[in-house]
């Protein structure tokens, strides 16, 4: 059961920041992972008068607010169009609209689950700054806030795929594909580790994807399904070349 002592709705991120360096405080959003713990919180603290519930574009970029829900992203017209529809076939599958409409990107980024299916390209962070999800998900969990995650219009062909054992279930393992002019940039996770990129010459595709068991899948499952997805991603990818 999860108890919390304090409920406070912070007036800048600024704020937030500060409450959020007590060790036991936590930034709460949709909740949907933290409310099954057995834990007491001393202070939760609440973003969403912080405006960062909101998608803005402009000519170059997606700018997407730490609390914008998964449904959002999945419903986003213009966003879903630039992206090649890869940011919806990646949220479409997690459990439910109910769910979607609660859990938060930021959340998502911010935790770094090694299952996540919410694939972004930049991210800001109030302490770190703007930098790249790659760089993100290898640093130190630390006591800090994501603010923002960008996303660049590339207008690159790209893709996402997924294997569930059941149509809500987590992700057996999950891909996604860019093509650039020179080489493919490829993307696997659920592996089950963490989410790794992989960058291949246009002519010769050799994925050297480390995968493991856990009660999901097999190393060996996984292994045989890194080739049939990579083979899916291509052709979603070559289909919107054409």
């Amino acid at each position: 059961m999860m108890t919390i002592r304090e409920y406070k709705r912070v007036e800048s991120l600024e704020e937030a920041w500060e409450l959020n360096q007590k060790k036991a405080n936590r930034v709460i959003g949709g909740m949907i992972w933290l409310k099954m713990e057995d834990i007491q919180i001393p202070t939760a603290i609440d973003l969403n008068k912080l405006g960062l519930d909101q998608i803005e574009e402009d000519g170059n970029e997606f700018k997407i607010g730490a609390m914008v829900t998964l449904r959002q992203l999945e419903t986003h017209e213009s966003f879903n169009k630039a992206t090649c529809h890869v940011f919806r076939d990646a949220v479409k599958d997690i459990v439910g609209v109910q769910l979607r409409n609660l859990a938060t990107v930021g959340g998502s980024v911010y935790s770094r689950f090694s299952f996540s299916d919410v694939i972004c390209s930049l991210l800001q962070t109030y302490a770190h700054g703007r930098i790249s999800l790659e760089e993100f998900v290898n640093l130190p969990y630390e006591k800090d806030i994501v603010e923002y995650i960008y996303v660049k219009k590339t207008n690159l062909p790209s893709a996402f795929v997924s294997v569930r054992r059941s149509a809500t279930d987590l992700s057996v393992l999950n891909a996604s594909c860019t093509k650039y002019a020179d080489h493919y940039r490829f993307c696997f996770g659920a592996r089950p580790a963490i989410a790794k990129v992989y960058n291949c010459d246009l002519d010769h595709i050799d994925l050297d994807v480390y995968c493991a068991d856990n009660m999901r899948g097999s190393k060996e499952y996984r292994e045989k399904l890194v080739e049939g997805l990579t083979q899916k991603l291509m052709r979603k990818v070559e289909s919107y070349v054409g």
